[in-house]
C-alpha cells in the first residue's frame, strides 16, 4: 500500500499516510513491461505532454563564465613629459579624471634655457634682416635656432608667432599632444620639472581591458581565436563582444592561475576602470551525441533519461553527461545514435514509476557496467 501524493510511503497493510493523512491505496502487481519501465495510455501521454526525439550527433562546446575587472588599456596611456628644465608656473588641469582635448593648454613653464633659445631665434632673424649681404648664411643659422625650439616642444604656430612679433615672453605654454583622461599628476605648481620628467599621464578610455583569471585546468578549453561576450553587473542590459588579445604565458605557481585579457570597446564612455565584468567564452566545438538539458534527470552525481522502448512504453536508462552549452548537454555514454528519448515529461514518468514500483528507477544502476 502507498500514498498517491507521497509514493515513497510503502506499507504492507491498509491505513493512512503518515505525512498527509490520506488513505493508502493498494499497488497491484506490475506487468512485465512495467517491471522495467512505465506503460502509459494515450490520455496520460497527452495530459503529461510527453514528447520524444531521436538522439543524434551535433556540435557542442563547453561555455565558461569568468569573473573579470575592467582596467585601463595600458597601450593607450601617454606620459606628457617636460622637454626642458624649468619651474611650473601653472597647471591648467589639476584633478585626476579631468578630460583633456588634444591641443588644450596643459601647463606654463619658466625655463632659462628655453628663453635663451627663443632670444637666439629672434636675434638670428634680426641679423638676417640687417646683414643679409654678408658672407654668413643666416638661413642656416635661423633653421638651427628653430630646430632647437622644435626639439624642446614648441609648435610651428608658436615659433611663427615669435618670428612675427620679434619678441619673447619668459613664460612658455605647452599643449596636450593627445586627448584623454588624466590618470596621474606628478608635479605641482611652483615645483621644478627636470628635463624628461613626467608632468601628467593621459589615458584614452575609448577601449578598456577586461582582465579575467583563468585556472590552468581551463586553458585547454579556451579557443584563442574565440570571441568573448562581456556583461557588466553594474550596467544591467549592457553587453559587449571582444576578442581575446592576450593570454599570460606565465602561471602563478601558488594559485595555478593565469591572466586572460579581452579588449572592450567603450562607446559613450559608459564603462569605467575598476568595474566588475563577466566574460563568457565558448570552448572548442566537438561533434558528439547531444540532448536538450530538460531531458536529463539528475540526482546527486547521477544522471538518467527515459527512452521509448515500444508503443507508449518507456524505460529509464543511466547516462554519463559531459559538456553543456545553453540548453543542450553532451551524452558521453549510455545511449547510441537513433535512440528515441523523452525530451518533455521525463519527471512525470519518473514519478509514475516511483508511484507504481515504490523505488527510484535510478536505484541499483551501476555506471561502470555501461
Amino acid at each position: 500500500y502507498t500514498c498517491s501524493m507521497h509514493p515513497q510511503v510503502m506499507k504492507d497493510k491498509p491505513g493512512n499516510c503518515p505525512i498527509c493523512g490520506m488513505k493508502l491505496i493498494q499497488v497491484t502487481k506490475s506487468s512485465p513491461v512495467e517491471a522495467e519501465g512505465v506503460q502509459l495510455n494515450e490520455q496520460q501521454i497527452q495530459l503529461g505532454n510527453i514528447l520524444t526525439d531521436t538522439i543524434r550527433n551535433g556540435m557542442i562546446g563547453e561555455q565558461m563564465v569568468l569573473t573579470a575587472t575592467l582596467n585601463v588599456d595600458q597601450s593607450k596611456i601617454n606620459a606628457v613629459s617636460a622637454r626642458v628644465t624649468g619651474r611650473i608656473e601653472r597647471l591648467y588641469f589639476k584633478n585626476l579624471g579631468d578630460y583633456v582635448n588634444k591641443g588644450d593648454k596643459l601647463y606654463d613653464i619658466y625655463s632659462e634655457e628655453l628663453n635663451n633659445a627663443k632670444q637666439e631665434y629672434v636675434l638670428a632673424l634680426e641679423k638676417q634682416k640687417t646683414l643679409d649681404n654678408s658672407i654668413v648664411d643666416f638661413t642656416v643659422v635661423i633653421q638651427s635656432a628653430k630646430n632647437k625650439l622644435l626639439l624642446w616642444g614648441l609648435s610651428e604656430a608658436q615659433i611663427k608667432q615669435i618670428a612675427v612679433k620679434k619678441t619673447t615672453t619668459p613664460i612658455t605654454t605647452f599643449y596636450s599632444p593627445v586627448a584623454g583622461y588624466i590618470t596621474t599628476s606628478d608635479i605641482r605648481e611652483g615645483e621644478y620639472a627636470m628635463e624628461g620628467g613626467t608632468i601628467v599621464r593621459i589615458a584614452d578610455l575609448s577601449t578598456l581591458w577586461a582582465e579575467a583569471q583563468v585556472y590552468t585546468s581551463q586553458l585547454s578549453q579556451i579557443d584563442d581565436n574565440a570571441i568573448a561576450s562581456i556583461q557588466f553587473p553594474d550596467l544591467p542590459g549592457t553587453k559587449a563582444n571582444g576578442k581575446i588579445e592576450f593570454m599570460n604565458p606565465e602561471i602563478n605557481p601558488q594559485t595555478r592561475i593565469t591572466l586572460l585579457r579581452v579588449n572592450v570597446a567603450n562607446s559613450g564612455n559608459l564603462l569605467k576602470p575598476g568595474m566588475p565584468a563577466y566574460v563568457t567564452i565558448k570552448g572548442k566545438q566537438v561533434n558528439t551525441l547531444t540532448l536538450p538539458s530538460d531531458a536529463v534527470l539528475r540526482i546527486r552525481n547521477e544522471a538518467s533519461v527515459w527512452v521509448q522502448t515500444g508503443n507508449r512504453s518507456f524505460k529509464s536508462k543511466m547516462v554519463e553527461i559531459g559538456m553543456e552549452e545553453r540548453d543542450r548537454v553532451e551524452i558521453k555514454s549510455g545511449l547510441q545514435s537513433g535512440d528515441i528519448v523523452v525530451i518533455s515529461g521525463a519527471y512525470l514518468l519518473n514519478s509514475e514509476f516511483i508511484f507504481k514500483q515504490g523505488t527510484n528507477p535510478m536505484a541499483g544502476h551501476d555506471m561502470s557496467k555501461m
